[in-house]
């Protein structure tokens, strides 16, 4: 089955804000012929506003609700790249629906990276608070659990973009056959 049938199944790039799941998912996409999606870009679409307005007026139960939909109506089954957004894999059960859609590889960076890397985007709702770096520690001690549950994890520390691009090519190809 070659990347560009529409048959190819879907891969999965999910992992903490700011590990590049959305720039390693749009390049990765392009040379797998698979069309790019952003969770959390097509949930706005969705709904009709920003994701930091969903949680300020819906709260954060509403959001991962919208993203349970996403995952289980809100895109084709097939042909897909989807970069999730970071507490997507986290509520129960939904490591194993994204396995059951298509390949799931987790990316990972170090707390340091992270917190470099979110320090950049003030649109992330669940890192506005007067201690974000404590903030990142806690979220990320809660959800790498899931995340190394999730599927193949690639750590993305100290690697080129595209050292990454190759790992989840090869990796998507290995488990696509």
């Amino acid at each position: 089955m070659s990347a560009n049938d529409d048959k190819s199944k879907n891969l999965y790039l999910v992992g903490f804000m700011g590990v590049g799941k959305s720039l390693i998912g749009r390049r990765v996409a392009k040379e797998l012929g698979l069309r790019f999606i952003d969770s959390d870009v097509a949930i706005e679409r969705a709904v009709g506003c920003p994701i930091s307005e969903i949680f300020e007026k819906e709260g954060e139960a509403r959001f991962r609700e919208y993203e349970r939909a996403f995952v289980e109506t809100g895109h084709p089954k097939t042909g897909c790249l989807v970069a999730c957004g970071g507490g997507l894999v986290v509520e129960s059960g939904m490591g194993a629906l994204l396995r059951e859609r298509g390949v799931v590889i987790s990316l990972f960076a170090s707390i340091e990276t992270i917190l470099e890397r979110t320090g950049r985007n003030n649109k992330r709702p669940l890192l506005n608070v007067p201690d974000r770096d404590s903030r990142v520690r806690e979220l990320l001690n809660e959800r790498e659990p899931a995340y190394l549950a999730a599927g193949t994890a690639i750590s993305v520390e100290g690697r080129s973009s595209s050292d990454v691009m190759e790992h989840v090519t090869r990796i998507y190809r290995a488990h696509s056959a």
